[in-house]
């Protein structure tokens, strides 16, 4: 893939992922302008509050996962990637989170790719549930674990084969640009990516990144 349609897709990604929060603070922006009654306008700066912090959890960890970490050393706070996620699958998302990360610090590529696994396996989590990060430096290098338990976990297949075989069989979907990312990143540190096989409640996702 050509830098310049993964940056199509990556966009796409995002302006997708922030139009509901951003939407919905014009829309509470409208009302509020509109509404006279007080109980009504307390319910909607309320809205608003929650459209804002939405929007700037998303923004939180688009830059950590996918930006290029400006402001950021060459290794990354492992708590800032904990704190990213938990601001997007808190409580409205249903989604529990256990955090068994050991290093204190990441690499920006390690905690890239540990941010994009956690996120593909927890869109997979429909109806929430547990998802459970994991890190640990052995001999062989960084080793992250993703497991994700749930009422239904569903993986599309187009997302499966491009972190296992790194490339396609069809188009990509915006949807798959984390994915694509993931495998990019763990190809280039000689790691690789492994997954379970499909189950309806379990999904578990493995990598590996070489010492340098």
């Amino acid at each position: 893939m050509k830098d310049v349609d993964f940056a199509s897709l990556l966009c796409s990604r995002l302006c997708h992922d922030l139009m509901s929060p951003v939407g919905a603070l014009n829309n509470g922006i409208e009302l509020l302008a509109d509404e006279q009654d007080p109980e009504m306008r307390a319910q909607c700066l309320e809205l608003l509050g929650d459209s804002a912090r939405a929007t700037a959890n998303k923004l939180k960890f688009f830059r950590l996962a996918f930006g290029a970490g400006g402001g950021f050393g060459e290794l990354i706070d492992a708590n800032e990637a904990k704190v990213a996620l938990q601001g997007i699958f808190g409580a409205e998302r249903r989604i529990e989170l256990g955090w068994m990360v050991a290093p204190e610090k990441l690499s920006k590529g390690a905690m890239k790719l540990l941010l994009n696994l956690a996120l593909i396996a927890g869109d997979a989590l429909v109806r929430g549930g547990r998802l459970d990060v994991g890190a640990e430096t052995t001999g062989a290098g960084l080793e992250i674990a993703i497991r994700g338990e749930g009422p239904r976990v569903m993986l599309d297949a187009g997302l499966r084969e491009i972190l296992t075989k790194g490339v396609p069989s069809g188009e990509i979907e915006p949807r798959a640009a984390g994915a694509w990312l993931a495998s990019t990143l763990a190809e280039e540190s000689g790691g690789s990516i492994r997954l379970s096989e499909p189950a309806p409640e379990v999904l578990m996702i493995g990598a590996v990144v070489p010492r340098n």
